[in-house]
C-alpha cells in the first residue's frame, strides 16, 4: 500500500492550524481546479468524530463521488478520516500537529490502496503517487497560506 509522507512547518498556533485542516469550507478553496464541491453530510464548517463528508469532484476528466468519515479525532494533535465509499479500495489519512518554534508542524501520512490490482499498482507509480501528492502539497499551501495571515479568520470566524 503507498504512502505519502509531508511536513509542513506554519508559522501559526497548533489549534489553527488543526481547524484549518478539518475544515470543509477551506478543502473546497484548496481543490476549486478540481471543481470539488461537498454533497452530503457534513457540507461545511469544522468536520468532527464520526462526522462524515461526501465530495463530487473531476480527476482525469470524469466525476467522482468520495465519501470519508472522521474515525480518530484528539484536537488539536490529530484527526484521521478513512474512505467509506470512492474510487481508491481504501485509504486512510492522518493528521498531526505538534509545537514547532514559534509554529506548527502539521504531518500528512496518506496510506490508499487502488483499485484493480495489477493495473491499480501500475498506476500508482506511472502518475497517481505524484497526483496525489500534488493535491495533498496544494492543500497544505493553502492551510499555511491562510494560518499564516489573518485569512484563517473568515473560515473560523464567519
Amino acid at each position: 500500500m503507498p504512502r505519502i509522507e509531508l511536513r509542513t512547518e506554519i508559522k501559526a498556533d497548533k489549534e489553527i492550524v488543526f481547524d484549518l485542516s478539518r475544515s470543509i469550507d477551506l478543502h473546497k478553496i484548496s481543490t476549486e481546479h478540481t471543481n470539488e464541491t461537498a454533497i452530503a453530510g457534513k457540507t461545511s464548517g469544522l468536520i468532527g468524530l464520526n462526522e462524515s463528508v461526501t465530495w463530487r469532484a473531476k480527476h482525469f476528466g470524469i466525476y467522482q463521488k468520495l465519501t470519508s468519515r472522521i474515525t480518530e479525532f484528539d484536537r488539536p494533535n490529530y484527526f484521521t478520516d478513512e474512505m467509506v465509499s470512492g474510487a481508491f479500495s481504501e485509504f486512510k489519512h492522518e493528521h498531526h500537529f505538534a509545537d514547532l518554534n514559534d509554529g506548527t508542524l502539521m504531518t500528512d501520512f496518506f496510506d490508499y490502496k487502488s483499485p484493480f490490482g495489477l493495473l491499480g499498482k501500475l498506476a500508482d507509480k506511472i502518475f497517481l503517487d505524484r497526483y496525489m501528492t500534488d493535491l495533498l502539497t496544494e492543500r497544505n499551501r493553502i492551510v499555511k497560506e491562510f494560518a499564516e495571515s489573518d485569512n484563517w479568520k473568515q473560515i473560523l470566524t464567519g
